[in-house]
């Protein structure tokens, strides 16, 4: 796998998946320095995380201070950057409408990793669904940067 200088994390709202990804791989050890942030496709102004999504990761000792929903702009889409949605219709949703603007690799978390399934959006749902699409992620970034480790030595 290549080297990117940022990943972002990308899902609708940019409250739930994508801010719990980005904060499950800042628990990962990388062996290159790589920013790690998440956005949202639809964020008319800066929200904080879902109470859920908090409550996950604070349960699984993960800090969330500060955290606010952020919209995906085209200066995040630059050479070096990999964009990374929770599913195919969200990287279809980047390539459209930011078609452009786009220097960045743009891939879906499950296709990096090989994964079947995409990260199932937990919106709405019962705490339990937050806690399975952590653990979900847990073990799919996991998995990412093994990949992105791999590649130094």
């Amino acid at each position: 796998m290549k080297r990117y200088s940022k990943i972002i994390f990308v899902c609708d709202s940019g409250t739930a998946r994508a801010p719990m990804a980005e904060a499950i791989m800042k628990e990962y050890i990388i062996k290159y320095p790589v920013e790690i942030e998440s956005r949202g496709l639809v964020v008319l102004f800066p929200e904080p995380l879902n109470q859920k999504t908090e409550a996950v990761l604070i349960s699984n000792g993960i800090n969330t201070q500060n955290q606010m929903s952020r919209q995906l702009t085209k200066e995040d889409l630059q050479q070096g950057h990999l964009i990374i949605p929770m599913e195919a219709a969200q990287k279809q949703k980047i390539l459209e409408e930011y078609e452009g603007s786009l220097h960045a690799d743009v891939e879906v978390l499950t296709d990096l990793t090989g994964d079947e399934l995409e990260i199932l959006n937990p919106y709405g749902g019962t705490l339990q669904s937050y806690g399975l699409c952590y653990e979900t992620l847990n073990k799919t970034i996991k998995k990412l940067v093994n990949l992105m480790n791999e590649g130094e030595g």
